[in-house]
């Protein structure tokens, strides 16, 4: 299984990003090696808006099963889902208990985003 992420951290010990939209970075893991890559993700952080679109098609190229975050806007939540991507909200401590919390069935899959977008 492949997860992403949200972090501000390079390695497993980094903390999980409460911001899908604006984390400076997701760390994509297969769960049956446990290697890892890091995805820069500078381009949405400046963003006045669409920064979780941005994010999510930044993930996308990268083919997670599932996203783990800690929120996650309506528009990013549509995206991925519409890509066949789960998303886990409310995700919170290091990646690497945060990947075994997942699954060991500690973190279900969100029928729909947790906070409000930011409509103009």
């Amino acid at each position: 299984m492949r997860i992403a992420l949200t972090t501000q951290g390079a390695n497993l010990d980094a903390q999980v990003d409460s911001r899908f939209g604006r984390a400076p970075k997701f760390l994509i893991l297969d769960t049956e090696t446990m290697h890892f890559d890091v995805v820069e993700n500078n381009q949405s952080l400046d963003l006045p808006q669409g920064a979780g679109i941005q994010s999510a098609q930044n993930v996308l190229p990268h083919k997670p099963d599932v996203v783990l975050t800690g929120n996650c806007g309506p528009k990013a939540f549509r995206v991925l889902q519409a890509a066949g991507i789960k998303v886990v909200v409310g995700v919170t401590g290091k990646i690497v208990d945060a990947v075994k919390d997942y699954m060991d069935g500690k973190y279900l899959a969100a029928t729909e985003s947790n906070v409000e977008g930011h409509w103009v």
